[in-house]
């Protein structure tokens, strides 16, 4: 490492030591962290009649931490801002006996009790309503019109989860589906989809402490799954607490220690011979693609003094050795290419080639470190502190290499992550409690590509939908695509700091809140050397035998001034000259909330509240703002410059109505959700500011445009819930997500423009049931129908940065509005376990949904042309995803608290091909030319072209498997692969 990048990281911990310390001494020392739990309930007597001003005592489990309520007259009592977890209730009222019993209080949301008194001479009984342990035994929730899933560490332990990615487990929750990770330096933080997005527009906070990336969305830090207490995902209708988001909002709790050591280590291993083959990429009889994966975990916890302070730890460590599969076409157009080399005709103004190896397929070592810290200490009942520490440390080689590239194409990936987060608990009384967060994260990355030739060969064939290192061939990585640039090196430095107060009494539970996040340190810097990108029209198997045509195309010098337009004799290469691709951004975010949660009746809550967000800085780059643009003088599309949207006033309403008993509840609400997404969409305008008045040969011409507003999205919701007894609970859920000012990229022949003007609309009917059989059978089985639309080009994303238009004068053209990339019709997901005969678990993960679209396109990046007619965004379907993952486990007890369980997990147990939708998009890499790229209307399996296009489905050619994205196993969808292990628990 660098002396520089030591005091870089030096650096970054003295000024996070500094604001620590500060913290921990301000005289107002009273507050508690987040993510946060309720506990509510009802004190009545053996005939239902209320009991007022009982006395309400929580003790958590295994710790000295302990809270204290009275009801109130009408017998109701509310206690916030408990950590998640078990605890004992004390209940005592008089001429009463008094009443105890475990209760769980789960992670950001209410857990509702009834507390049933007896006379002093009967024995007391607490009958308790929803002590969730798993998603399958969650409890019906009569005070939230939020509609979440809570994911515990039960969950997390027992279902199987192909990449060992908290996120995996996702999935389970309605209004979800699985997603390649959209960003390659994050390669192994799968992404999650929720309202027909991405998932870059998601919000995620682990203990509080904001985890997401401001740069391009998404998960920032991983987590080991075994370091996780548990979670909720909120897929709609969140309370005014929560910004940042137009869709979801990911709230994460980590473990932590208590009076008793416990503990565990565990061994997983994969290895290629448990693995069916890539049926597209590695067919036999090619030797069955390498691979080998294995993780060790071990996690530790226990009281360093009792009753006062408390430790927990965790580690994980992956040694993971894939590798990415050529299949016979590209295997075929590789040795062509070399044989090409070997006669001399890879030769370009800047350098030749005169060998090439053709592997097999390419080896991807990866190496990973996640650990994980925790203090927790209560100095007094009312005042309680953590400190958590944790660090995400991996190294990948040959990142970015796809299946149809080269190794030279690869690149080294180095990423570190760290994050440290304070939070402090103050209870004031039985009314009041003051939370505070303070958290400071980093994150550096680099990526060194693999060769450095000077120059890059672009074939057809290389290009597919899942291209994601560009489109070369051979040589250098150029580190974009046709949607975005990725950069070579990141840093970001994020620093919050965040205070709530809330209070409860009698029907009301108001809550203030403010939370201000400051990024001094957002940057990083696109490939910016001087580079030749050669895109020969045909695949080098048609240059075998009229080579002299690709060495003209090859020979040809577009950096020649007599070459440049209007001549153009270069159509086919292009130059970019050496610039200065840095970006650097010092951005503040403020968000100022208040909320109440109103019980009217006692059937009856209300929750509203009113949110404000804002920014300082965020079109700010490199201490200029976009008038030092050169691109704004006389681009005569643009003439202003964006400013900060001072607009974000965010409504949220909330009703939840309990029916008779309180078994059926009906729920609503609609709610205004901002988010400015991210950075990484205006990179290019960001870097053109580097050289004032100098137009920034790095990156072409592109602006922000002025009228920039903050997207935003309206969520309208309604659902009942009921609960046929304490074992079966079924809900019915709709949601109505309607987009505004999202983001979309206009290529003027001068200029790129990104304007925020796109519109989205995401309907959905959820419906979810779980059930649990005798002890013997947990299940919980969604079914979603659903609608995802937006304006487009091409198959875009719902509040994505990828949407583009395809005439920038005519923008909401007729057949532009259509399918995101995520629009799933049906999707049914059933999840459980069942306890078999000798002490077998066998615990099921099974996914099912129709085919996701495609859009077949042009090199010019237009929809195709067939038989005279503009094809749709909606006019073709990839294969419908199938799979089903399972695990069969077996505990066995070694002593008091001590077990040993082996396990053997299975995934895409069936085997099914599932390419969801990457499927080759340009109609100019597909295996069998067209005749015409501008109008299709036959295949070319021979000089003839005689094989006429009857049909829009004969373009289809399947690329690849969803999950193979970033390399291989990044999510769901590989073929079937087997994992055994080990765990030791105690």
């Amino acid at each position: 490492m660098s002396n520089h990048a030591i005091r870089k990281r030096l650096g970054f911990f003295r000024t996070a030591l500094f604001l620590f310390v500060s913290v921990a001494f301000l005289p107002f020392a009273l507050l508690a962290q987040n993510p946060r739990g309720t506990l509510r309930g009802v004190v009545q007597d053996a005939s239902g009649g209320r009991v007022p001003a009982a006395k309400i005592v929580v003790q958590a489990a295994g710790s000295s931490l302990r809270r204290e309520a009275s009801g109130d007259s009408r017998g109701e009592f509310r206690l916030d801002d408990l950590l998640p977890g078990t605890y004992r209730l004390h209940v005592e009222a008089r001429g009463f006996r008094e009443a105890s019993a475990e209760v769980g209080v789960v992670v950001s949301s209410v857990s509702e009790i009834i507390v049933t008194m007896k006379p002093p001479s009967i024995q007391q009984t607490v009958n308790v309503e929803g002590s969730a342990s798993s998603i399958t035994r969650q409890s019906i929730d009569t005070a939230s019109a939020v509609h979440q899933a809570i994911i515990t560490a039960h969950d997390l332990e027992t279902i199987p989860l192909a990449a060992r990615s908290f996120a995996n487990i996702a999935y389970l929750a309605p209004g979800t589906e699985p997603l390649e990770p959209s960003d390659p330096t994050k390669a192994r933080i799968t992404a999650v989809s929720t309202g027909g997005s991405s998932g870059l527009n998601n919000e995620i906070s682990v203990d509080g402490g904001d985890n997401s990336d401001d740069w391009i969305g998404g998960f920032l830090q991983n987590f080991s799954p075994d370091a996780i207490q548990e979670f909720a995902l909120r897929t709609a209708q969140e309370d005014a607490d929560t910004g940042g988001t137009t869709a979801a909002s990911v709230v994460i709790t980590t473990k932590h220690g208590t009076n008793e050591w416990h503990g565990s280590g565990a061994f997983y291993g994969r290895a290629a011979a448990l693995n069916a083959r890539f049926p597209i990429d590695n067919p036999a009889p090619d030797p069955k693609q390498p691979f080998s994966r294995q993780n060790y975990v071990g996690t530790l916890g226990g009281p360093i003094v009792k009753e006062r302070l408390w430790f927990f730890s965790s580690l994980e460590y992956v040694h993971e050795n894939s590798s990415i599969a050529y299949s016979p076409s590209s295997q075929a157009e590789f040795n062509a290419l070399a044989q090409l080399a070997r006669e001399g005709l890879i030769s370009t103004p800047v350098g030749a080639v005169n060998s090439m190896e053709v592997p097999s397929s390419v080896p991807v070592p990866f190496r990973d470190y996640l650990a994980m810290a925790r203090l927790d200490w209560a100095p007094s009942p009312s005042s309680q502190w953590f400190l958590r520490a944790a660090v995400d440390n991996y190294l990948t080689r040959n990142a970015l290499v796809q299946q149809a590239a080269l190794p030279s194409t690869g690149a080294t990936s180095h990423d570190n992550y760290m994050s440290l987060v304070v939070g402090h608990q103050y209870v004031f009384g039985p009314n009041w409690v003051g939370s505070f967060v303070f958290n400071a994260s980093g994150l550096h990355l680099t990526a060194t590509r693999n060769a450095n030739l000077g120059f890059a060969l672009a074939f057809p064939f290389t290009s597919t939908l899942s291209t994601i290192s560009g489109v070369e061939t051979f040589g250098d990585n150029q580190f974009f695509t046709p949607i975005t640039a990725f950069p070579v090196l990141r840093n970001q430095e994020k620093y919050q700091i965040r205070y709530d107060l809330s209070h409860a009494q009698e029907r009301h539970a108001p809550r203030w809140g403010v939370n201000f996040i400051h990024e001094p340190v957002l940057s990083g810097a696109l490939a910016a050397t001087a580079e030749y990108v050669y895109s020969p029209p045909q695949d080098p198997s048609f240059y075998l035998s009229t080579p002299g045509q690709l060495a003209a195309i090859l020979s040809c010098n577009p950096n020649d001034p007599q070459n440049q337009p209007p001549n153009s004799p270069c159509p086919f290469s292009t130059f970019t000259p050496a610039g200065d691709g840095s970006f650097r951004q010092n951005v503040q975010r403020l968000g100022i909330y208040a909320q109440d949660s109103w019980r009217v009746t006692p059937h009856l809550t209300i929750n509203y509240g009113l949110r404000y967000d804002t920014t300082f800085g965020l079109f700010i780059a490199s201490g200029h703002d976009q008038s030092a643009n050169p691109a704004l003088a006389g681009n005569d599309i643009v003439s202003g410059i964006p400013h900060d949207y001072r607009q974000a006033f965010a409504p949220r309403l909330g009703v939840a109505y309990g029916l008779g008993s309180g078994s059926t509840v009906l729920r609503g609400g609609a709610g205004l959700y901002f988010n400015d997404l991210a950075q990484n969409g205006w990179v290019q305008a960001f870097t053109a500011v580097n050289n004032f008045n100098i137009q920034n040969a790095s990156s072409p011409p592109a602006l922000i445009d002025a009228h920039y507003h903050t997207p935003y999205a309206w969520h309208t919701t309604a659902g009942i819930q009921h609960a046929f007894n304490a074992n079966w609970i079924l809900s019915a859920d709709y949601t109505l997500e309607t987009g505004m000012h999202g983001y979309r990229r206009y290529d003027f022949g001068n200029v790129s423009v990104f304007r925020t003007d796109n519109r989205s609309s995401y309907n959905a009917l959820a419906l979810h049931l779980q059930g649990n059989v005798a002890e013997r059978l947990n299940l919980v089985a969604n079914y979603t129908l659903a609608s995802a639309r937006t304006w487009g080009c091409q198959i875009g994303e719902l509040f994505d940065y990828v949407n583009g238009v395809c005439d920038p004068f005519h923008a909401f053209a007729q057949g532009d509005y259509g399918p995101s990339g995520e629009d799933v019709r049906h999707r049914v997901v059933l999840a459980g376990t069942v306890r078999a005969a000798a002490g077998f678990d066998v615990t099921f993960l099974s996914q099912a949904e129709t085919a996701r679209p495609i859009t077949l396109t042009t090199p010019a990046g237009n929809r195709a042309v067939i038989n005279g007619v503009k094809s749709t965004l909606d006019q073709f379907r990839g294969r419908p995803y199938v799979q089903t993952d399972l695990r069969v486990s077996r505990s066995i007890k070694l002593r008091e608290r001590w077990s040993l369980t082996p396990f053997i997990e299975f995934f895409n147990l069936f085997n099914r091909n599932n390419p969801g939708n990457n499927y080759v998009g340009d109609i100019s890499a597909l295996p069998i030319p067209v005749n015409d790229l501008g109008n299709v209307t036959a295949l070319c399996p021979d000089p003839r072209c005689s094989v006429p296009v009857t049909s829009g489905q004969q373009l289809l050619v399947a690329a690849g498997a969803l999950g193979d994205f970033f390399g291989p196993g990044t999510t769901v969808g590989i073929p079937f692969a087997a994992q055994i292990g080990l765990k030791l628990t105690f």
